[in-house]
C-alpha cells in the first residue's frame, strides 16, 4: 500500500471528534447482587447524565434509570459511590436534588430524604435491620464549610437525616459491616491531611437498632499511613490496604493485631479521590481476588490469605478497576492498548473472561493505534521519573525526510493520580494525527510506592514541572521530537502544570490548560471542602506560606511566559472558579502572546457534554495547527485566538 506524504499534524486520521463523542460512555461504580452485575455509564450524548445498567446471565443488558434521574452524588464535590443495590433495589443519590431515592422493581424512584442541603455517598446495606449506613455531608450554612459524618438512615424514608454512627472528624468514608451485623468498620481523617498521606480504620460495635456505635476502637492508620477499602471475609476478619511499608497492601486484623497478607513491592491500592474505589474482594475466606499494579501496568490475581502466594490470572488487561467478586465469577472495569475500557467478567471456576459492556462500540483499525511505551527518564536531583510514550501512527502516512514530529506532553490531573495505558481515544486523536504524545508520571503520581507519591509534597509547581519538561527533552534527545514545536497540556491540577510550566520555563511553544489553576491562593479562600486544605501538604500552610503560593502561582508572573495559550473552562465549576481561566486570558491578551478562551455553560470540573467535549478537542486542534503551521487534513470550526500573527 502506497503512503502518502504530509506533515505531522496534517494526517488525516478516522478517529475524529464525532466519533469520540458519538460512541463513547463513560463505564464504573461496579456492583453485585447475587448473579446480576450493575454498573454506571456516564453519557455525553445525554448531557453527561450518569444511566445505572444492570446485567445477568438470562437477561443481558438492561438499563435500570428511571427517565429524568441522573445517579451522581457531589459529595467532596467529586462524589462516587451514588448508588447501591440489595434484592433488585436500587438507593441512589440523584444529581439534581441530591436525594436518597430507592427504585423498587418495576417502579418509579421514591424519595427516602427530603432535604437538598444534605447529600449522600458510599451507603452500604444492613439488611437485617432495613437500614442504609453511609456518609451524610450537610451543607446547611451558606459560607460555612459543610460537616461530613456517618449515618444511619431507615430504608422506610419518610424525610430521613439519618441517626449519626460517627461525627467530630471533618471526613468519613467506606463504611463496611461485618458478616453478622454487628461491627461496624469505617476510615475517617482530618485537615490538611487527603486520604492517600494518612487516615485512620476504627471498628465499633453496632447496637440492635443500628442507631448507633458502641466501643469505637483504632485499628490501623494516622497521619503517616494511609489505609484503603476496608473489608470483612466471610469468616468474620477485617482486611484493608495500608502503605505502612512504602507500597499499599493487603493486611488484616486478627486477634486484635495487625498482619500483612502478601508482602510486596506493588500497589494493591489508589488514591481515593471519588468512594467506592475497589480492588480486591473475597471468592471465599481463603482466597481473595485482587488487583495490583507495578510500574504502570495491573495485573489481577488469586491470593491465598494462609500462605500469601499470588497467582497471575491470563488476562489481556492491563488497567484494571473496580473489582468485586460474587459466588464463583469476579467482575472489573478493564482495558489496553487495544482494548477501550470494558466490563469483564471473568468465571474463577474456569478463568475464560466476557466482555459485557465496551466503552465503545466503534473499532479502529489497530494500524492507526499508537501502542503505548513505558519509559523511565532522568530528571532533576539525580532522579528519575516515569511516563508512557506514545509515537505517531497512522498506516496511511508518512512524513517528509528529515521532519520530526510536534510533541504534546501530557500533564494528568490529581495531581495524585497516574496515567494508565488503556486505549484512549483521545489520546489516539493526536497521535493518529502525526502528534507524538508522552503522558508523564510526575513525581507525586501513584502506582510507584509512597516516597515517590511524597516527592511532590511541598514541591507542586516545581517537581512536576520539572519532570514534565525532562520528560520533553527526553525525547528530543532521542530524535523522537521536534524541539521548536513542544507544547503541554493538562486538566485540573495537569493545567496548574502547565501553566507553571509555560510561565517558569522555556522550553514549550504552547500550552492547553483545561479548567487549570493560575492563582494558589484563589484555592485556598474559594475550593470545596475536600481539596480546601489539599495545599497545606503540597505548597505550605496557608497564611503563613502566602509567599510561597505568590512565587508559584502563574498569574502574577504573566511577564515571564513567552509562548501561545489556549484555556477551557466550565462556567459552573466548582473545584476550579471560572475566574482563574479568565484572570490568566486577560493577562496573557495584555501581553499580546496569542491566547484564546473557550468557556462553557452548564459544565462543572470536566466536560460531560458531547457537544463540548467534541468543541474541546476540535478547537485546541485548531490553536496547534496554527501555532505549528500544518494544514488540518478536515474542516473544524474556528475559535478566536486573540495576537495571532498571520
Amino acid at each position: 500500500m502506497n503512503k502518502e506524504t504530509a506533515s505531522y499534524g496534517a494526517w488525516k486520521s478516522p478517529i475524529t471528534s464525532d466519533l469520540i463523542v458519538a460512541g463513547t460512555v463513560g463505564l464504573g461504580e461496579i456492583q453485585l447482587d447475587g448473579n446480576a452485575i450493575y454498573w454506571l455509564e456516564l453519557r455525553p450524548s445525554e448531557n453527561g447524565r450518569s444511566a445505572l445498567v444492570k446485567w445477568t446471565p438470562t437477561g443481558g443488558i438492561e438499563e435500570m434509570s428511571a427517565a429524568g434521574f441522573n445517579a451522581r452524588t457531589l459529595v467532596h464535590e467529586y462524589g462516587g459511590g451514588s448508588y447501591t443495590v440489595y434484592n433488585d433495589t436500587l438507593y441512589f443519590s440523584n444529581f439534581v436534588d441530591q436525594r436518597l431515592y430507592a427504585q423498587y422493581p418495576h417502579a418509579e424512584p421514591e424519595p427516602l430524604t427530603a432535604s437538598e442541603s444534605l447529600r449522600f455517598a458510599d451507603g452500604s446495606i444492613d439488611p437485617s435491620r432495613g437500614r442504609m449506613v453511609c456518609i451524610r455531608e450537610a451543607h446547611l450554612t451558606p459560607g460555612e464549610e459543610a460537616v461530613n459524618s456517618l449515618v444511619s438512615i431507615h430504608l422506610d424514608g419518610n424525610g430521613e437525616i439519618g441517626d449519626t454512627l460517627a461525627a467530630g472528624n471533618d471526613f468519613y468514608a467506606a463504611p463496611s459491616l461485618s458478616p453478622d451485623g454487628k461491627q461496624l468498620a469505617w476510615i475517617t481523617w482530618q485537615h490538611p491531611r487527603m486520604p492517600w498521606d494518612g487516615t485512620e480504620l476504627w471498628v465499633g460495635e453496632l447496637n440492635a437498632a443500628g442507631t448507633a456505635v458502641t466501643k469505637p476502637t483504632l485499628v490501623a492508620g494516622g497521619e503517616g499511613e494511609s489505609i484503603f477499602q476496608p473489608q470483612w471475609s466471610p469468616d468474620g476478619l477485617l482486611y484493608f490496604v495500608s502503605d505502612r511499608s512504602n507500597w499499599w497492601n493487603i493486611y488484616r486484623w486478627r486477634n486484635g493485631k495487625v498482619e500483612p497478607v502478601c508482602p510486596l513491592d506493588a500497589e494493591f491500592g489508589k488514591p481515593q479521590w471519588v468512594f467506592r474505589m475497589s480492588t480486591y474482594g473475597f471468592a471465599n475466606a481463603r482466597t481473595i481476588i485482587a488487583a495490583y499494579t507495578q510500574n504502570g501496568i495491573w495485573r489481577l490475581a488469586r491470593l491465598d490469605v494462609n500462605s500469601g502466594q499470588l497467582t497471575n490470572f491470563d488476562l489481556p488487561f492491563t488497567s484494571i478497576d473496580y473489582v468485586q467478586v460474587g459466588k464463583g465469577f469476579a467482575a472489573f472495569l478493564g482495558g489496553s492498548a487495544t482494548r477501550p475500557s470494558a466490563i469483564v467478567r471473568l468465571d474463577l471456576r474456569s478463568d475464560q473472561w466476557q466482555i459485557l459492556r465496551q466503552s465503545t462500540q466503534l473499532t479502529v483499525d489497530t494500524a492507526y493505534l499508537s501502542v503505548p511505551q513505558p519509559i523511565e527518564f532522568p530528571t532533576a536531583h539525580g532522579l528519575t521519573a516515569h511516563a508512557i510514550y506514545y509515537p505517531p501512527q497512522n498506516q496511511d502516512f508518512v512524513p517528509p525526510s528529515g521532519e520530526k514530529p510536534p510533541l504534546l506532553v501530557l500533564s494528568h490531573g490529581g495531581p495524585t493520580s497516574a496515567t494508565s495505558t488503556t486505549l484512549n481515544l483521545g489520546t489516539q486523536f493526536w497521535t493518529s494525527r502525526g502528534f507524538a504524545v508522552v503522558d508523564v508520571n510526575y513525581g507525586g503520581s501513584t502506582g510507584y510506592g509512597r516516597e515517590y507519591r511524597q516527592r511532590l509534597n511541598g514541591q507542586w509547581g516545581i517537581v512536576d514541572v520539572e519532570d514534565c519538561v525532562n520528560a520533553a527533552r527526553y525525547l528530543v534527545g532521542q530524535g523522537l521530537a521536534d524541539q521548536q514545536r513542544l507544547a503541554i497540556r493538562g486538566g485540573s491540577a495537569g493545567g496548574y502544570t502547565t501553566l507553571c510550566a509555560i510561565t517558569f520555563q522555556d522550553i514549550f511553544t504552547a500550552g492547553a490548560s483545561h479548567f487549570g489553576i493560575s492563582d494558589l491562593e484563589a484555592m485556598t479562600k474559594e475550593t470545596h471542602k475536600f481539596e480546601s486544605r489539599y495545599l497545606d501538604t503540597l505548597i505550605a500552610p496557608y497564611p503563613d506560606g502566602k509567599e510561597i503560593y505568590i512565587a508559584r502561582s502563574p498569574i502574577h508572573f504573566i511577564d515571564q511566559i513567552n509562548c501561545a495559550l489556549i484555556l477551557f473552562q466550565g462556567l459552573e465549576d466548582k473545584v476550579v472558579p471560572p475566574n482563574q481561566a479568565e484572570m490568566m486570558f486577560a493577562a496573557v491578551d495584555a501581553k499580546g502572546l496569542p491566547v484564546a478562551y473557550v468557556p462553557f455553560a452548564e459544565e462543572q470540573h470536566g466536560f460531560r457534554r458531547a457537544d463540548n467535549i467534541k468543541r474541546a478537542l476540535d478547537g485546541e486542534l485548531y490553536f496547534y495547527s496554527k501555532l505549528f503551521g500544518f494544514g488540518l487534513a478536515d474542516q473544524v470550526k474556528p475559535i478566536e485566538i486573540k495576537n495571532l500573527k498571520t
